[in-house]
């Protein structure tokens, strides 16, 4: 146990320091597509979102391509997450494995409002009219298993967020690395995710017709014009974790992570979380968001999960739970299929 604190706590303790140092204004509300920002995992949103490190299962690929290289048999995965303001979040991904050569990933992502009503300035109660804000991430990715310690990966995102008639396109790269100090003990991981192409909204919504001489008769009333937007980029983030499982009994297993996070439109923080898991059959976990995140509007995460076998098919279904503070909660749901 004391070689167990000895590790973990100055570990930890770097993490704290290297994010304590955000004070400065940030950013917020100057990218787009900051759906890409919704963790999809259940199982890693349960603890914390602290998923860099990881390395079992497909769902850790969202956080750290590098993951995917440690994924040895074909496998999908399905998350659902209700999301604030009864806002749908879905997301879908399969590992392909190519033997000697890697492991390959395909996965999309959809975000979807619902129906919202149209109102204008002259209409504050709603012209009539419905309008739905639709966002959509594909990706595919590659990891590979370098050494016995050591995977890297790289992810290649199409990512577009459209409202009503107008969207906005961009393409992005995702890149991480994971190293295990040794089989069972501390693993670091580190992931940069979006960066790339900036982007701006183009559609019909932007055009109009105007009178360039409202004063004069016989012109022509109706000329075409069209609205140029600013281009922005998709939320570029830094991530930099640890992980470290300790064996509890003959059947018990904690993990432990940590996660710091360097936004590009936010101000630093840590999250961390831990898991418990019996005969890695049955898991609960805790976690917390958002320290030192400035205004921070996250913080306690629940969850657990259960694996099993079934003819032949390895599955695993997980629950978190997130607390967004005046916003509510988020509840997300995620089944996978080994095969």
């Amino acid at each position: 146990m004391h070689r167990f604190a000895r590790l973990t706590l100055p570990a930890v303790a770097l993490l704290l320091t290297c994010a304590g140092f955000a004070s400065a204004q940030t950013n917020t509300g100057t990218t787009i597509g900051s759906f890409t920002l919704v963790e999809p995992s259940a199982r890693i949103a349960a603890m914390g979102n602290a998923g860099v490190s990881m390395i079992e299962g497909l769902g850790s690929a969202y956080y750290n391509p590098a993951s995917i290289g440690a994924v040895k048999s074909a496998q999908v995965v399905f998350s659902h997450n209700a999301w604030i303001a009864d806002i749908r979040h879905d997301y879908v991904a399969t590992a392909i494995p190519m033997g000697g050569w890697g492991t390959a990933l395909v996965s999309a992502t959809s975000l979807n409002s619902g129906d919202l009503e149209v109102r204008t300035v002259e209409q504050p109660l709603g012209t009539g009219e419905l309008f739905q804000v639709s966002d959509v991430a594909i990706a595919v990715g590659y990891g590979r298993q370098i050494s016995q310690r050591f995977s890297a990966g790289i992810q290649v995102n199409y990512v577009q967020e459209t409202i009503w008639h107008t969207s906005a396109n961009a393409v992005t790269m995702s890149i991480g690395t994971l190293y295990r100090v040794s089989e069972n003990g501390l693993r670091i991981g580190s992931s940069l995710s979006n960066f790339g192409t900036r982007a701006a909204f183009d559609g019909r919504d932007l055009r109009f017709t105007y009178d360039n001489d409202p004063n004069q008769n016989g012109d022509n009333s109706s000329l075409p014009g069209i609205r140029y937007t600013d281009a922005f980029s998709v939320p570029v983030l830094f991530r930099v974790g640890l992980g470290l499982p300790y064996q509890v009994g003959h059947d018990g297993r904690l993990l432990f992570v940590a996660d710091a996070f360097h936004p590009n439109d936010n101000s630093e923080s840590v999250n961390v979380g831990a898991e418990y898991a019996m005969r890695e059959v049955v898991a609960v976990r805790a976690g917390y968001q958002g320290i030192f995140l400035q205004d921070s509007e996250v913080g306690l995460t629940l969850g657990a999960g259960v694996n099993g076998r079934f003819e032949g098919y390895r599955y695993r279904c997980d629950y978190g739970w997130t607390d967004q503070g005046r916003l509510g909660s988020a509840h997300r749901l995620t089944v996978g299929i080994g095969f």
